[in-house]
């Protein structure tokens, strides 16, 4: 959608569009010199709308569209990982399962602690 429905269909105002988009929160594609927004960038600006409506502020917003980045980004490469995983033969797959799960969790301290205990 262009960015007049856009704006529509997130309740904002075209100016209140062109701060967020000067601020990076929003990131659509361009097709020639036409911007295009998606349904993600629909839902990002219900957040930030949420966000300033709860009294965040604007540096409050960047660190938690930061944050949500990155989580979405760490879930990707968790369904990627898995995926992988799931490609292993079953043999493979079985020694994965035998890892104790106290490797899985825990500080990283208590992990690098667990596996030194495992190589001596």
């Amino acid at each position: 959608m262009e960015a007049r429905e856009f704006a529509l269909q997130a309740r904002i105002k075209t100016k209140v569009l062109s701060e967020w988009l000067a601020a990076g929160w929003l990131l659509p594609h361009r097709t020639g010199a036409t911007e295009v927004f998606s349904e993600v960038d629909l839902a990002r600006a219900h957040l930030v709308r949420d966000l300033h409506d709860i009294g965040i502020n604007d540096e409050g917003v960047s660190v938690i569209l930061d944050l949500v980045d990155q989580l979405h980004g760490v879930r990707r490469l968790l369904r990627e990982i898995l995926s992988g995983l799931d490609a292993q033969p079953e043999a493979a797959r079985r020694r994965l399962d035998a890892v104790p799960q106290e490797t899985m969790s825990g500080s990283p301290t208590q992990r690098r602690d667990y596996d030194e205990s495992q190589s001596h």
